[in-house]
């Protein structure tokens, strides 16, 4: 099991991203894109970046908007698991944009 990291800390390594309004112990971004399609690119290629690493998002797309929520759910919290995803949908985002 990855370890629960402080959320401010795990928040300090990031950028745009923000506590999780909803009392969960997690992080979450909200991306925007030019299109639909771009969203959904953006999307299937974290869907396999997210099954490598064997982590998954809880996500939301309408339109061009993805909105994304990163926790790991057997700590309980944010772990180095979710720092590592965010940053990588973080560089293909910027990419994309």
């Amino acid at each position: 099991m990855a370890d629960k990291m402080d959320l401010q800390a795990a928040l300090g390594k990031l950028d745009g991203w923000s506590a999780a309004e909803d009392g969960k112990h997690a992080i979450t971004k909200t991306y925007k894109f030019d299109d639909f399609s771009t969203a959904f690119g953006f999307m299937s290629a974290m869907a396999t970046q997210a099954e490598k690493a064997d982590h998954h998002p809880e996500w939301f797309n309408v339109y061009n908007t993805v909105e994304v929520t990163l926790t790991t759910h057997d700590a309980d919290g944010v772990t180095q698991k979710d720092i590592d995803l965010a940053t990588k949908m973080d560089a293909l985002a910027s990419k994309l944009a």
